[in-house]
């Protein structure tokens, strides 16, 4: 199945920076995760072992930032997919008969202030 019919005579636009973005999301969505997991780790490495308060607490903040950072890398990875789509050439949509609005069989039925 065909979802994307191109329409002839339309030029596509020079990929731009949305390229690069969608070829560096998944090195910054891996480099960021593990970065984001470091202070996880060195609290377990400083530490003592009665600590567990301090180390549930890092690991809580840690989690939520990768959540937040993995949530930032799929947002900026569609926006740059939809610039990617735009700047191609256009598409057609599966096709619908239209109603013939410009013939009406009767008199309108509508008229202005409801008189």
């Amino acid at each position: 199945m065909n979802f994307f019919k191109r329409l002839p005579g339309f030029p596509r636009t020079p990929a731009g920076k949305e390229r690069d973005v969608l070829r560096w999301l998944p090195r910054i969505a891996l480099f960021g995760t593990v970065a984001l997991a470091i202070p996880s780790l060195l609290a377990r490495l400083i530490t003592a072992p009665d600590e567990t308060q301090a180390i549930m607490t890092t690991d809580i903040y840690v989690i939520g930032f990768i959540v937040l950072h993995w949530t930032v890398v799929v947002t900026v990875g569609i926006a740059a997919f939809i610039v990617m789509v735009m700047k191609g050439p256009a598409y057609v949509a599966d096709a619908y008969p239209l109603q013939e609005e410009d013939t009406p069989d009767g008199p309108p039925t509508w008229t202005p202030h409801g008189r």
